[in-house]
Formats: C-alpha cells, structure tokens, sequence
C-alpha cells in the first residue's frame, strides 16, 4: 500500500499566479461579459474578478496585485487580499490557476 499525498499549492506573498495551460482568459461578445474558459469548463466572471485575473499574468506577485488594486478602488488593503485570495484559492482548487 502506498501513501499518495497531493502537493496543494498554497498563496503567498511572493507567488507568481498564471492560468494554467488551456485556462483563457475570454470577453464573450456573444453574451456580453467575461468568461474563464477551461476544459469541459466555463465561468462567467463580475467585472472584480476580470480585474484580478488580467494581472495574473505569472509575472506580477500576490502582493503587487493586491497593492495594485488597494490602490485602484481605493480600499482597504486587507479586504483586497482576502478578495483576491478567496478567488485565486477557488481557481487553485479547480486546477485552472498554477503558481
């Protein structure tokens, strides 16, 4: 029997998000919003959410993304990153966000 543990993935400050391969990033014309599309997958996205993706470019780290976007709304630092995290967290788990 072996034991098979699974490297989750965690955020950091430092970490340098990116859709993985064959995640993209797409504004459906169609319908009229933003969409996350993956295999066998898709998520229509608010307008908060394209914003954090489109800096997800696997060079800005999570810090500078949430400092970019503490400084864009205006807001609370901290409210920004739980935001931030609590979706990067999500696309983590649904493997469509890589590190």
């Amino acid at each position: 029997m072996t034991d098979q543990t699974q490297t989750i993935e965690r955020l950091e400050a430092g970490s340098r998000p990116h859709l993985l391969r064959g995640v993209k990033l797409k504004n459906d014309q169609v319908r009229k919003t933003w969409v996350l599309l993956a295999p066998e997958r898709y998520l229509r996205l608010n307008a908060i959410s394209v914003d954090i993706l489109q800096r997800c470019d696997g060079i800005a780290t999570l810090s500078a993304i949430v400092d970019d976007l503490a400084a864009k709304y205006s807001a609370d630092r901290a409210l920004i990153e739980r935001d931030v995290r609590s979706l990067l967290d999500g696309l983590l788990e649904k493997r469509m966000l890589g590190l």
